[in-house]
């Protein structure tokens, strides 16, 4: 036996498959506990989402001299369409003492003050962020709504501003592990029975797979704790949808060679050992693939996009270690009634070779050069929806799939005060040129008011009150006509931030990691596939297939985002976080397909070998795809667009990916250009046609 083959055979020899067992045991149940802590490990601040150099982050830095607890403002907005009386008044008052008791509220609370057209009153309450994030403002909004509307007769009542927005952000994430948790393990379920059609083969991926979770979480956990790893909400969701995604992939690849495997040996460990020499080089790619892809994130501007990737990559490690060494020992140790009802027996015939798959590929061959053309067409006509894209970011009504309190206090607020009140510009500066700058502030286009300066350390701080909306392209604007006029104040290094500021750094963070992250995956990808298909020209096949799958299926959601669903955009970060994990596990796909074509190819020929390719891999690639695409739909449970969006995007683009792309487009492409796809490999120069017959794996019955 070979080193390799050795090694394959580990988890699944006669005695190591109780010792793998053992050790995953010990291991899930001291992860158990580590596993339930990640989220309170999590840093929802602000540091953790925004652009790591950007001047609205070295603002928020910078705050921390004259505000050590940092504050998020909470606008409780009162409205009488008849006008307020001194009754309404007064109860804005008395509510007014009540705020500065809720939970995690500081400093002295502003107000209320009154509208200039006398039908609304406002009231700024500040509320401590600290490391917890939005996980403080959700009880003190709640507070305030609460104390607000009781007794409110006459006057309808809002909570808004930043930590209104970050309540009802916090509200919508609440739960959302558990949320993806049971949506994603329901699905996966569901597709594993009716993939296996068996009552009891379906639970040991399943197993394996939340193994997988529970010890990435709890590895993740220590990594938090200890070893200064960022992790946030959309971090710690995105972990639970691609690790169950992948890691059941990855079952179902292994599950499959091994039944075929089992028709050719007697000894089911013998059988498991050769499906895995077979398959275990594909799965190896493909996971390096994704995990490559993810620390492609860490060259990301923004801070919440480069906390993604180290966490995901983590995760797909995991579960490429629990589906190369306990889901085989599992199997192995059930035998092969774990099929029933259909238990491969050895010596039967292998269903696939005469499947639909097989069929399917037969088909494909007699006009290789039509298909491909064809493919290709209609899907560069699915492209053509990108006009539709809007990835230019979310207003905080856009945010949201519903209309939560805060959207409809902003609307109030936006209705009788200037349009940034509650969601001032920030300005630090030096003491000496403070005054200076809150002049050159002052003057600017687009400036209601701003504040006096305060001084300490050195150091002078402002607000300015914006009369936009802040989330609109007025404010921003107005916030690039504020940087410049303050920048240009001598010796002032006077630096702008704020909310508005905060949006504005994001969008153009986002711009430049589209273009840098993007093309170094693409060039990652590249690498990994030249190296394991020992090949130039197949590995550009494959990615351009994939990209024009990408486009298809960003054409496609575009145009149902804008038409069906009527979203308002796209966050700016769609396009990369659709691209990343499209590519990665799209390239997953076809790497199962493509390594299983080049295996046949050695024995019949490349035309033949890429129908017995497909034919063999056919079923389990479609179900694998189907499951992927189904955990990632779960993402369109949350009542949040971007998430929403994400997941639809990614789950029809591996939809896309995996019955058309893989199965029809690369297989015409590889017919087409026969031996021609493996240069400059011996592969290329072989005879374009081979038919030998697949030979028997060596048996010994035991």
């Amino acid at each position: 036996m070979s080193p390799i083959r050795n090694l394959a055979a580990l988890p699944c020899g006669h005695r190591s498959k109780w010792v793998v067992l053992v050790i995953w045991l010990v291991l899930v149940a001291a992860a158990g506990p580590l596993a339930g802590k990640l989220m309170g490990a999590e840093n929802n601040q602000a540091s953790s989402w925004l652009p790591r150099n950007a001047e609205s982050t070295q603002v928020v830095n910078a705050q921390q001299a004259f505000q050590p607890v940092m504050t998020a403002q909470a606008v409780v907005v009162y409205e009488a369409p008849g006008g307020i009386t001194p009754a309404d008044h007064a109860k804005a008052v008395q509510d007014a003492a009540a705020f500065a008791t809720a939970p995690h509220v500081v400093a002295p609370v502003i107000g209320p003050e009154a509208s200039a057209d006398g039908k609304a009153l406002q009231t700024v309450v500040p509320v401590e962020v600290g490391t917890n994030g939005w996980n403080n403002l959700k009880p003190a909004v709640d507070s305030m709504r609460a104390t607000a509307t009781a007794g409110s007769q006459g006057m309808a009542v809002h909570v808004t501003g930043p930590a209104g927005v970050g309540a009802d952000q916090a509200a919508a994430f609440s739960g959302i592990d558990g949320t993806l948790l049971f949506g994603t393990v329901g699905v996966v379920i569901v597709l594993l029975l009716l993939t296996y059609r068996s009552p009891v083969l379906w639970a040991l991926p399943l197993l394996s797979a939340g193994v997988a979770l529970i010890t990435a979480e709890a590895l993740i956990y220590l990594l938090a704790k200890h070893a200064g790893l960022t992790v946030n909400a959309q971090s710690a969701g995105i972990l639970i949808v691609l690790v169950l995604g992948a890691g059941t992939d990855y079952a179902l690849l292994i599950t499959a060679r091994y039944r075929e495997e089992l028709r050719r040996h007697e000894d089911r460990h013998e059988a498991m050992a050769f499906a895995l020499h077979r398959a275990g080089p594909a799965i190896l790619a493909s996971s390096a693939t994704v995990v490559a892809s993810m620390l492609c994130l860490l060259v990301a501007e923004m801070n919440s996009t480069r906390g993604l990737g180290p966490v995901c990559a983590i995760g797909v490690l995991v579960a490429l270690l629990a589906m190369l060494t306990l889901l085989p020992a599992l199997l192995v140790i059930m035998g092969r009634w774990v099929f029933w009802p259909v238990k491969p027996a050895f010596g039967s015939a292998e269903p696939t070779r005469t499947g639909r798959w097989a069929h399917v590929g037969a088909w494909i061959s007699r006009r290789p050069r039509k298909v491909w053309i064809g493919t290709a067409l209609a899907l560069a006509a699915c492209s053509v929806g990108l006009v539709a894209l809007n990835a230019n970011g979310l207003s905080t009504a856009g945010s949201f799939t519903g209309k939560p309190d805060s959207v409809v206090g902003q609307q109030v607020l936006d209705a009788h005060f200037p349009g940034g009140t509650g969601a001032p510009l920030v300005l630090i500066s030096t003491a000496a040129g403070a005054d200076a700058v809150r002049t050159a502030t002052q003057n600017t286009a687009g400036i209601a008011s701003t504040t006096v300066p305060v001084l300490k350390n050195g150091l002078g701080y402002l607000q300015a009150t914006p009369t936009d909306p802040p989330d609109s392209q007025a404010a921003k604007n107005t916030v690039d006509r504020v940087r410049t006029a303050v920048h240009a104040v001598p010796n002032a290094d006077a630096k702008v931030g704020g909310s508005t500021a905060v949006i504005l750094d994001a969008g153009r963070a986002a711009a430049h990691d589209n273009k840098v992250v993007i093309p170094l995956v693409l060039a990652v990808v590249m690498i990994i596939l030249a190296a394991l298909l020992r090949a130039v020209v197949a590995p550009l096949v494959l990615i351009a297939t994939v990209v024009l799958s990408y486009a298809a299926a960003l054409g496609i959601s575009a145009f149902v985002f804008k038409y069906v669903f009527h979203f308002e955009g796209q966050d700016q970060a769609f396009p990369l976080f659709v691209f990343v994990f499209l590519v990665a596990l799209g390239i997953d796909y076809n790497i199962f397909l493509m390594t299983r074509v080049r295996e046949e190819s050695t024995h019949r020929g490349t035309r033949a070998g890429a129908v017995a390719g497909l034919a063999a891999t056919g079923g389990v690639i479609t179900s694998a795809g189907l499951i992927l695409a189904s955990t990632f739909a779960v993402l369109g449970t949350l009542p949040v667009v971007a998430f929403a969006e994400i997941g639809f995007a990614v789950a029809l683009g591996v939809l896309l990916d995996t019955l058309v792309v893989r199965s029809v487009l690369v297989t015409a492409l590889t017919i087409d250009l026969s031996g021609r796809i493996w240069w400059p490999s011996a592969l290329s120069r072989r005879p374009a046609a081979a038919p030998e017959s697949y030979p028997a794996a060596g048996v010994r019955p035991r």
